[in-house]
């Protein structure tokens, strides 16, 4: 299938979820599975859907960054899906060229949008073409920093928690040897109480030595 046809069906899914404010991944998925009427999806049609998807911010922040005029969520809802699709293509895609980019861009402008839009959308597509390293980096530095923050909030609550199970670990040990001390205490307490000193037990035998004991008399034999 000719790529032309390709770009105008990725457009319609792109439009789509442009209307519906619905996350251009999980409807393209839906197309996928479920093409209703319509043949399945090219597969340059998914490439450049997908694309558009992974590539989003940084396009939009470009086609904000160079537009003269209208900022994107300003723009025709066409004509920034049409501005997205030949800007990935543009910084993205290097199997194709600038100028087709451009040109296939201009096709679905002039067929499916205002007067006004072919002469803006070539505007800003140029000025994309003289800035893709720019925009590719920019990304690519942005990605990277994103990442680094996510690894040191990963590192941070990973280092918080193992605080957290140290303190726990640590208060229930202090507790462990508070119950031991107790228990030795009180066993101590104990002892104690059962080991008398030698001279209680001294004290203890003067006492039952003095102390009158009946013993039987004996029968004296009679004479």
């Amino acid at each position: 299938m000719a790529r032309s046809t390709a770009r105008k069906r990725a457009l319609n899914t792109l439009y789509e979820a442009d209307e519906k404010g619905q996350d251009i991944s999980s409807l393209l998925e839906e197309r996928i599975e479920h093409p209703g009427a319509q043949t399945p999806l090219p597969d340059y049609a998914i490439e450049m859907v997908r694309g558009v998807a992974q590539h989003r911010k940084a396009v939009d922040a470009a086609l904000n960054e160079y537009s003269q005029s209208w900022k994107v969520w300003r723009m025709p809802v066409i004509d920034r899906n049409i501005l997205r699709m030949a800007t990935w293509e543009i910084v993205w895609n290097e199997d194709v060229p600038d100028k087709v980019a451009i040109d296939e861009a201009l096709n679905l402008a002039k067929s499916l949008s205002d007067d006004d839009s072919p002469s803006f959308i070539h505007g800003l597509l140029s000025a994309i073409c003289l800035h893709t390293e720019e925009i590719a980096l920019q990304e690519k530095t942005e990605t990277q920093a994103a990442e680094s923050a996510d690894e040191s909030e990963t590192k941070s609550e990973t280092e918080s928690e193992t605080e957290s199970e140290t303190e726990t670990g640590s208060e229930m040990a202090v507790e462990a040897s508070a119950d031991h001390k107790t228990h030795v205490d009180s066993v101590d307490g104990d002892f104690r109480t059962l080991d008398h000193k030698p001279e209680d037990m001294a004290q203890g035998n003067q006492i039952q030595a003095d102390s009158p004991t009946a013993v039987p008399s004996a029968e004296q034999p009679q004479a």
